[in-house]
């Protein structure tokens, strides 16, 4: 399945996605955005024959941070496209969307993503998960205590945790460690500007 990609702005304006909205529409109906080299109807001995356009579906991440124009067009685009939409935004996406009936009697559903439980962090962690490009030491995190400080930084927030196991990563690499203490775990965070926990 092929996603398209679209970021919301605090800078967004009614001209700049008016002017994205062919290069969009293009993308659903012809032209292929992923490899520059690719393009659909695609070209074979000099003649064009169609190839169904892959896009299944388009993935908004920061919704919370589009402007009331640029949300009409989303639901422009919806009506038109012929394709599934997710937007993900921060609490209060909802009760923003439920304010533009146009828009909001057309979502399905609504997913609020919780902080991961103790046991399901802790899960992860033994289990040696890693943000992508980023390498820990073999073991992982052995140490029970390093263990229980991640747990408590991060309170659950998976978007912290890849932030902290980033950062613990970074401190392992350049001490040259082999090993994730707590003392490792308490010096990511205060690199983080997290604040306590």
């Amino acid at each position: 399945m092929v996603c398209a990609l679209v970021r919301g702005s605090t800078r967004d304006n009614r001209r700049r996605w008016r002017g994205q909205k062919p290069l969009i529409f293009m993308r659903f109906h012809g032209v292929f955005l992923g490899s520059q080299h690719e393009i659909w109807p695609k070209q074979h001995n000099g003649k064009v024959r169609n190839a169904p356009d892959p896009t299944a579906l388009i993935i908004i991440a920061e919704a919370d941070r589009l402007k009331t124009a640029s949300l009409e067009q989303v639901r422009d685009i919806f009506d038109h496209g012929g394709l599934g939409m997710v937007l993900i935004g921060m609490p209060g996406l909802e009760k923003r969307l439920s304010r533009y009936p146009q828009l909001y009697s057309r979502v399905g559903f609504v997913h609020a993503f919780r902080p991961l439980r103790v046991a399901q962090l802790r899960a992860l962690l033994q289990a040696k998960w890693t943000p992508s490009g980023t390498a820990l030491p073999e073991e992982g995190v052995p140490d029970e205590e390093a263990l229980a400080a991640i747990i408590r930084v991060t309170g659950g927030n998976f978007r912290l945790l890849h932030r902290l196991l980033t950062q613990i990563a970074r401190l392992v690499e350049i001490n040259a460690l082999q090993t994730i203490t707590s003392e490792v775990v308490e010096a990511a965070r205060e690199s983080l500007v997290i604040g306590t926990a």
